[in-house]
């Protein structure tokens, strides 16, 4: 495992297209721009931590409203 690139599996397989498209939604809001051939080693290491510190955050918020049994969670918006 210490030769993969990328250790993060997936527990929800269904969930892949849900979180691509979180990622291209919260990237749109924060005005920076997905590279469209994945590549991402010309984008700055600060954007992409943006990017994923506010996946997370909206990840746990709608874990929260899940958890508490409320549905005022936003649609990714």
């Amino acid at each position: 495992m210490a030769n993969d690139r990328n250790s993060n599996q997936l527990v929800v397989q269904q969930a892949r297209a849900a979180l691509e498209q979180l990622k291209f939604e919260v990237a749109q809001e924060l005005g920076i721009q997905i590279p469209q051939d994945g590549y991402y080693g010309n984008v700055v290491t600060r954007d992409t931590g943006r990017i994923g510190g506010n996946i997370t955050r909206r990840l746990v918020e709608i874990a929260e409203h899940q958890l508490a049994g409320t549905s005022n969670v936003r649609n990714f918006r």
